[in-house]
């Protein structure tokens, strides 16, 4: 009656898992029908299944953290099969002898007890060894794949500028900094994790013979049919990382925001945007927990399958006998270890699944970064009827050309306009040369900060030509300067390093003195040297600062800079200093700034209406006094 009873439990919590599994199916259908004219537009980007697209997704990304034949990575993928092997020879090794053990305290033989138990303990310290080395192998490879992928990703990701048009001109990825660090990691982990485990099978299955063989086929028979029923599993990967990155970046930015919301009491507003970015993460994650519900019974059915196979295996393997007894409860050992093998098989088909969706997210990254520096971006574009209106201009990123030469910005014939064909100025055309100082002026949103991104190729060139220095002989100082970590000489003489500043021949008592042209040399002594490394975004002052980036362009000596509000904190007569002092230096100017006593120290004025329109006049006394 008992085991009727367990049968009718049984099978009663099978038939309530398969209607749990039709349900989901059936209403996961549902949901894909509704929104199957979005997914059609973006389904490439979607798709995480294990097919071919994955296996060459997989290939691919392997080349990075698998580059030579003979290799640290190849020795430890040698190193693991290797501790694989000799494991499986220590586990069929213990279950013989713990089977002797139990047999010779059964039989009250205590000769056999002490021989096999002696021969336990001797053998363990080598087993301990196997199972560290093991273990040493696979963490070792975990971190050896994810440095070798994560410095590949680096090196394209911080290629030129590639790090701040992704953010700024490709709206593809939206969080780069999630696929950099957590992505990564939890991909380099799946791979080692899968590796191992195919292995484990692999090793068991040649020293079990034949009865493993038939039940590998069993299982890819069934791996087939669970990995169809799973690919859900990597689409949904991909939007639970994707929830993840947005919930991450909201709290980062709350934090890098904070003054600013503090001073506009927005706790209640940024605690509502908050929740609302953690409940689309929450209930993506009731769907997935759900899902892997429903998965889970399937696959503890077909693992209850491999059980049945095991016992009509051992049952009709040979005659009742004491030996065969012992037979039986060895070999059962062994293949409920093959059993246990096998069952990771299956999970490992579960997290192959898993491996797909973090491989799409890794090679979608690897694409944008590609095609980033190659200078081809995707972004949402102003229709193309509004374009039309606008005289029929045609706008097409990067078709302007850009030429370098010294002592000379010119732009001739150049479409002003945002990355996503919004034109600020249809026809931009001016010559400025070395030693002739430019104050922008216009309104808020005219284009100046949109003419510095050109100039700086940030943005892309719509058309035209573009003639200007190279890149290292332009410098742009912001209104809000950046204080690099590290020490008191790293802010002057950032992006250099210390190495650089010695190849120039610059000492630390130029730096002293260009620290002193702009007021700052109490710093360097109450600090006590250059090397003293401190918190520089809090420890200096908002005028501190300002004063410390025109010390910064006074040490790189630039043919032009771009000068952004960048003295509105500074004093008017240290401002005098610092402009008179540029124009000693040779260095020439292009600034933005709304005091009128700034007019004295610029030939030219650009100004811009923010309707499309604008002015390049010489700038003379009458402006000047008019300015004053």
């Amino acid at each position: 009656m008992a085991a009727v009873s367990k049968y009718l439990t049984a099978r009663n919590s099978s038939i309530a898992g398969g209607v749990l599994l039709l349900f989901y199916l059936l209403k996961h259908r549902r949901r894909a029908h509704r929104r199957s004219g979005s997914n059609d537009k973006d389904g490439k980007k979607d798709r995480a299944a294990v097919d071919k697209v994955f296996c060459l997704r997989i290939i691919r990304i392997l080349r990075l953290m698998v580059p030579r034949v003979f290799c640290m990575e190849t020795g430890y993928l040698i190193l693991i099969a290797s501790m694989l092997v000799a494991r499986t020879y220590c586990d069929v090794w213990m279950i013989q002898n713990g089977t002797m053990i139990e047999s010779a305290i059964i039989g009250r033989s205590t000769k056999d007890f002490k021989t096999f138990l002696f021969s336990f303990i001797k053998f363990m310290p080598l087993i301990a060894l196997v199972n560290n080395f093991l273990k040493l192998g696979l963490n070792e490879l975990k971190l050896r794949f994810r440095e070798r992928l994560t410095k590949s990703l680096y090196d394209r990701y911080l290629q030129g500028f590639t790090y701040y048009k992704m953010g700024n001109l490709d709206n593809r990825i939206a969080n780069a900094d999630q696929l950099l660090t957590q992505d990564v990691e939890k991909f380099c982990n799946s791979v080692v994790d899968l590796y191992s485990n195919l292995s484990k099978v692999l090793h068991f299955d040649c020293q079990m013979g034949n009865g493993p063989a038939i039940m590998m086929a069993y299982l890819l028979i069934s791996g087939l049919f669970l990995t169809r029923l799973r690919r859900p599993i990597g689409k949904m990967t991909v939007t639970e990382q994707r929830y993840e990155g947005e919930y991450r970046y909201i709290n980062s930015r709350l934090i890098t925001n904070s003054e600013e919301i503090a001073f506009y009491n927005g706790n209640i507003r940024e605690k509502q945007t908050i929740h609302a970015t953690f409940k689309k993460l929450v209930d993506h994650l009731h769907n997935f927990i759900f899902f892997r519900f429903s998965m889970g019974f399937v696959d503890s059915l077909i693992a209850k399958c491999k059980k049945t196979y095991f016992y009509f295996s051992t049952a009709i393997a040979q005659p009742y006998s004491v030996h065969s007894v012992i037979d039986y409860y060895q070999s059962g050992r062994m293949l409920l270890r093959m059993s246990q093998a096998l069952g990771r098989i299956v999970l490992a088909g579960r997290e192959m699944t898993r491996l797909s969706g973090f491989t799409a997210r890794i090679t979608e990254l690897m694409k944008v970064l590609k095609d980033l520096n190659e200078g081809k971006y995707e972004r949402t574009m102003v229709s193309q009827q509004e374009k039309d209106t606008a005289e029929n201009l045609l706008l097409v990123p990067g078709s302007g050309q850009i030429i370098n030469r010294d002592n000379i910005i010119k732009f001739d014939h150049t479409p002003l306009a945002t990355p996503n064909g919004d034109i600020l100025i249809r026809d931009l055309t001016f010559e400025v040369r070395s030693g002739t100082n430019v104050l922008v002026c216009g309104p808020n949103g005219c284009g100046k900060s949109s003419l510095f991104r050109v100039l700086g190729e940030l943005w892309p060139l719509f058309g035209g030509q573009l003639t200007k220095p190279e890149r290292g002989k332009l410098f742009y100082v912001p209104q809000r300067p950046y204080m690099t970590l590290g020490s008191l000489r790293d802010q002057v003489i950032y992006p250099d390093t210390y190495e650089e500043q010695r190849k120039k021949c610059i000492s630390d008592q130029v730096l002293k003195e260009y620290l002193d042209n702009v007021q700052l040399g109490h710093i360097l002594d109450r600090e006590g040297n250059w090397d003293t490394v401190q918190d520089w975004m809090d420890i200096l002052s908002g005028g501190e600062k300002q004063r410390m980036a025109m010390a910064r362009l006074f040490y790189h000596k630039p043919q032009f800079a771009i000068l952004d509000e960048c003295t509105s904190a500074v004093s008017v007569d240290v401002e005098d200093y610092i402009y008179s002092h540029c124009r000693k230096v040779g260095i020439t100017l292009f600034t933005v700034s709304h005091r009128k006593s700034l007019w004295k120290h610029h030939e030219y004025y650009l100004h811009m209406d923010g309707r499309g329109n604008y002015e390049f006049k010489p700038i003379t006394e009458e402006t000047v006094e008019f300015g004053s």
